[in-house]
């Protein structure tokens, strides 16, 4: 029988996927460690790209550490609380925020797509972002918060909301077994 390698959470190479994060973190859960946030107020898009690259970077660490003292345990090697908090923080200073995939364009993209399926919307309020001390016509910060069909919307389809928005697409990009030719 053969077994899928299709990823069950995150996608290939991620611990848990954006729109999963998205959505914990916009409902208030402090996703993976992050910081929890009032849900009725939200929180910037640069605020959830931030709390989701940082999460990312800590969840990699994390299982590169497991995987280092793993490895020491099986060689019969004891490893004390500290010695495994220093090889965790070791790991996290090696983590490049580039490593972990998404660019801000790529996710400010994600996040239209999102705004598009009316899953997040703009709680009202606005303030002025650094940038605009220097620049005064750049965007103001806008907080998101989860909307009623966010909510609802069900894990498949946060797993990927661009299939979601253009499922005319959908896997199209997938070979389909009972296809003949």
């Amino acid at each position: 029988m053969a077994e899928s390698l299709r990823p069950v959470k995150g996608g290939f190479l991620r611990p848990f996927g954006c729109g999963w994060f998205i959505r914990q973190y916009l409902a208030g859960m402090g996703p993976e460690g992050s910081t929890k946030i009032d849900p009725l107020l939200g929180a910037t898009q640069v605020d959830i790209n931030y709390a989701y690259k940082e999460s990312l970077a800590q969840a990699t660490a994390r299982e590169r550490a497991e995987r280092i003292i793993s490895d020491k345990v099986v060689k019969k090697v004891d490893v004390s609380e500290a010695e495994a908090e220093d090889i965790y923080q070791r790991e996290l200073k090696k983590v490049s925020r580039k490593f972990t995939h998404m660019r801000y364009h790529s996710f400010l993209m994600y996040f239209g797509v999102l705004k598009k399926l009316q899953w997040v919307e703009s709680t009202g309020v606005v303030e002025d972002s650094g940038i605009q001390d220097n620049y005064s016509s750049a965007p103001s910060r806008v907080y998101y918060r989860l909307t009623e069909e966010g909510k609802a919307a069900g894990d498949e389809l946060w797993s990927n909301p661009l299939f979601t928005l253009y499922p005319e697409h959908g896997a199209n990009h997938r070979k389909n077994p009972n296809d003949e030719s």
